[in-house]
């Protein structure tokens, strides 16, 4: 170890190092990569501080002028970011190390200043780091070592991106350390990746949690779980406390709930600006504030001098973020409490989550006010105050009081002084330590009641209507069904005879709503009834069982037996039924899909015997569209003559067969005639198209539905127009042919 760490170690009172910090400094490990596992508390800080001073400092005992960093230690959140520097900024202080920060937050001009004098060591959080790497501000193709601290917490936090940037803009000769409470898959994939055969070093910390840590599950109510966090703080009294919520809004209502009852008390959260952080930590640890409300990414990593109580205010979502809530007390040898206030609903949440971080937890109910005040007292009587001397400023006072007034008065004059200087406890009703099992009912009478949901009634609306009439309890009613248009109410068997009595004889309850006595259950009287949802069923049930003759759905079904429509001798699906047919439409003997109709067809479209899809029709055609005896889809046949269509007067366009291609002719305005080109152009048809002239994509040249005019151009609606622009002035002065001109050249297709 360099003189100047055991110096710096021995004026802060070290003697002994803890077992994560010898095992970082060991000789063996000196330069090399190092993924370590180690609770919070355990000292990290110290450790990765000294196992990276041999590589930055070499054989020298101190640091010569600075310039680009050395050292990069990166930190998930800013106050963690503060606190490794002040810890490096006293083991360095012998080195003459200068220390630089970049956290988000702060001024980043200022920041910038700071690199651009020089650093040897920088600590900063991924995001603000990345930013100066990518302006330019920060040099670091010195860098030596990389500390990533708190890792698992930064890749819960969405830094993995940042931080696999920042490492490959480093040498990769660097040292790399990874300190992390766990070592879950994606901080393995991590340090696979940037790290060259690193060494695994793990405590036993990591397999058997401390023993410094007393923790201590309290039962609440659910209406008394705010009054518990007064009562557990009253009754420790730690010099510092926190208190873990799960949300901004959460902390608020806290830090606001324990202002107003006396408590000196400071907040944080994400919401709050760093320098209002700075100031509440600060506040903490001058002993200006003494409870700390915060959510557990604020509070990731603080470490405060005097923290002997942590409460969780909310069950946290998993172990690993109770263990580093916990991990906040507990620190360096010191004795820590870690207590859970747990609501009836999450008792459960909370066995599971001590069960996942192997803790023994004690379970109690929260502290009663009773025994905050016996605890007041007992810390009253064994304060040191009483056995110490009487000073000499203090003799004439303490002789006027014993002068003026009697032992008894003096005693409680000051215990009502004491306890103005304290919050008064709160009266905690009893917590339920098991679910109550609930009561069987027993014997019963129902009554119908002429209100369902069609009247929008509410068992909410009916049960005090029922108590106020029938002058009974809601412990006398048991079920309450609500139906379409009226509801059925389960009344105990011992209070029904009261209950009728009370109504009158015609059970009347209030605004001429009658009340009607059931022979049974609802269930008997729904069979001989019409009225469940206004579809009557019998004793056989529901899905493809028999009903009544009301039927399912509004159609009938015979009274007994409910078999499905009645058919012919033939089946359903994909044989033909009777006249009726499928959804209405008839068939033929031979069925459906693929096979031929009778005379209407596959959708109003007669088919010949062969059938659909790629067999030959009738004369009709596919939409109306004449073909032969070939097969479809522009396969050509032999049987199949070849057919061309007269474009123009000399474009021909081959459709589909054996025969020569479509030659696509040049257009020459001066001669009025189209010489063939050198190179002919492959026709091609769009699929499904019967139309030649559809072929390449060109426009039709006109005719009924698309039809070509044939070789005398003769069309279905007459011969073909002429071609050529409609005649107007411009075009008469410009001597360009008419419509009716029969000089005019032949129209250019589009190629």
């Amino acid at each position: 170890m360099k003189k100047a760490f055991a110096t710096a170690l021995e004026e802060r009172g070290y003697t002994t190092l803890t077992p994560v910090q010898e095992s970082v400094t060991h000789a063996d490990l000196i330069g090399a990569d190092l993924l370590v596992s180690a609770q919070t508390g355990s000292g990290k800080t110290l450790g990765f501080g000294l196992a990276i001073g041999p590589t930055l400092l070499g054989e020298d005992e101190g640091f010569t002028t600075s310039g680009a960093p050395l050292a990069l230690v990166i930190a998930p959140t800013r106050e963690l970011a503060m606190q490794v520097k002040r810890e490096l900024a006293w083991l360095y202080a012998g080195t003459g190390a200068t220390l630089a920060s970049c956290v988000g937050g702060m001024d980043m001009r200022d920041e910038r200043r700071t690199l651009s004098r020089g650093a040897h060591i920088v600590v900063a959080t991924p995001g603000r780091l990345r930013d100066h790497i990518m302006r330019q501000s920060i040099d670091l193709s010195a860098i030596r070592a990389v500390v990533l601290d708190e890792a698992d917490e930064m890749l819960d936090l969405g830094f993995r991106e940042d931080l696999e940037f920042i490492l490959e803009n480093t040498p990769e000769d660097r040292q790399t350390l990874m300190f992390s409470a766990t070592v879950p898959s994606s901080i393995a994939s991590l340090a696979k990746s940037y790290q060259k055969n690193a060494v695994r070093v793990s405590t036993t910390a990591e397999r058997s949690q401390h023993t410094d840590i007393e923790y201590r599950a309290m039962t609440v109510s659910p209406r008394d779980a705010e009054n518990a966090i007064i009562n557990v703080l009253r009754f420790y009294e730690a010099p510092n406390a926190i208190v873990f919520a799960n949300t901004r809004a959460m902390v608020n209502r806290l830090t606001t709930r324990l202002s107003n009852r006396g408590f000196s008390v400071v907040a944080l959260s994400g919401e709050l600006s760093q320098n209002e952080r700075t100031h509440a930590l600060q506040a903490m640890r001058d002993g200006r504030a003494r409870v700390c409300v915060a959510t557990d990414v604020a509070a990731r990593g603080i470490d405060l001098p005097n923290l002997d109580l942590v409460v969780h205010a909310e069950l946290p979502t998993n172990h690993e973020i109770l263990l580093h809530r916990s991990g906040r007390t507990g620190r360096a040898g010191r004795k820590g409490v870690s207590a859970l206030i747990v609501p009836p609903v999450a008792r459960k949440k909370a066995e599971r989550i001590l069960k996942s971080a192997r803790l023994t937890a004690a379970w109690a109910e929260a502290p009663s006010a009773d025994e905050v005040r016996a605890r007041d007292h007992d810390r009253l009587l064994s304060d040191p105050a009483w056995h110490e001397p009487i000073s000499e400023n203090d003799v004439d006072a303490v002789a006027k009081l014993t002068e003026a007034f009697t032992a008894d008065q003096l005693a409680a004059a000051f215990l009502r002084l004491y306890s103005v200087q304290h919050s008064a406890p709160e009266e905690l009703s009893d917590a339920p330590n098991a679910p109550v099992e609930r009561v069987p009912f027993g014997p019963s009478v129902w009554f119908s009641v002429p209100l369902g949901r069609a009247h929008d009634t509410e068992p909410r609306r009916l049960l005090p209507m029922l108590c106020k009439a029938g002058n009974i309890t809601r412990d006398d009613v048991g079920a309450i069904r609500v139906q379409q248009t009226e509801s059925f109410v389960e009344v105990k068997a011992s209070q029904a005879e009261a209950f009728v009595a009370a109504l009158g004889p015609d059970l009347i309850v209030e605004d001429d709503v009658r009340l009607t006595r059931l022979a049974g259950p609802p269930a008997a009287v729904r069979s001989s009834t019409a009225s469940y949802d206004a579809k009557p069923r019998d004793g056989a049930g529901y899905k493809g069982k028999p009903r009544e003759s009301d039927g399912y759905k509004g159609k009938p079904r015979e009274a007994v037996g409910g078999e499905p429509k009645p058919r012919e001798a033939a089946p359903y699906k994909g044989t033909t039924p009777d006249g009726e047919g499928y959804k209405g439409k008839p068939r033929d003997g031979e069925g459906y899909k693929g096979k031929p109709r009778d005379g209407e067809g596959y959708k109003g479209k007669p088919r010949d015997g062969e059938g659909y899809k790629g067999k030959p029709r009738d004369s009709e055609g596919y939409k109306g569209k004449p073909r032969e005896g070939a097969p479809y889809k522009g396969k050509p046949a032999a049987d199949r003559p070849k057919q061309a269509v007269a474009r123009h007067d000399d474009a021909v366009v081959q459709a589909w067969g054996d025969g020569p291609k479509r030659a696509k002719k040049a257009y020459d305005p001066m001669a009025q005639s189209s010489a063939p080109a050198e190179a002919p152009r492959k026709a091609t048809t769009r699929a499904g198209a019967a139309d030649p002239s559809q072929s390449m994509g060109r426009r039709k040249p006109g005719g009924s539905a698309g039809k070509p005019w044939d070789k005398d151009g003769k069309g279905a609606k007459g011969p073909r127009p002429p071609a050529g622009k409609a005649s107007s002035k411009k075009n008469v002065a410009r001597g360009k042919p008419s419509k009716a001109n029969a000089s005019a050249p032949p129209r250019r297709d589009k190629p």
